[in-house]
């Protein structure tokens, strides 16, 4: 696990230190965090569409922070982890409670990282199946 100061400084210089206005928004809370393993939740209230569920556009903010911070935290100090592609396939609705996230690496060189990300309900089934890739370079 990356010590914790070292999670903070990655949240401060890539993220403004809270994630964002974004992630405020939508209240997304960190965690736990390393290089290899980032987890997350947010609420489904507020994020939803006109029909009472969670949106898939909520899910994707949800997948690309989490695999955001373990891209950078991989990347490592005085590089950053830039989103270049995200996939997303939703497999149930979610009308309340709060969905977690985990952000698995399953690569990570000196120039792309890329995470899976499952998004799951309080109940711990699939909500959605996320993969985010990133492009790292020097700040």
């Amino acid at each position: 696990m990356t010590d914790p100061q070292e999670v903070a400084r990655i949240l401060e210089e890539t993220l403004g230190g809270t994630g964002g206005a974004l992630v405020e928004r939508m209240g997304i809370e960190l965690t736990g965090a390393s290089p290899e393993r980032v987890t997350g939740r947010m609420p489904v209230e507020g994020n939803t569409q006109p029909y009472g569920l969670l949106h898939g556009g909520a899910s994707c903010v949800l997948a690309e922070t989490l695999g955001s911070i373990g891209a950078a935290l991989h990347a490592g100090q005085g590089r950053v982890a830039v989103g270049i592609e995200i996939s997303a396939t939703h497999h149930r609705a979610v009308s309340s409670g709060h969905v977690t996230g985990v952000a698995t690496r399953v690569h990570g060189g000196r120039s792309v990282a890329t995470y899976e990300i499952e998004i799951t309900d309080e109940r711990g089934r699939r909500v959605c199946s996320s993969r985010l890739t990133c492009m790292l370079r020097d700040a």
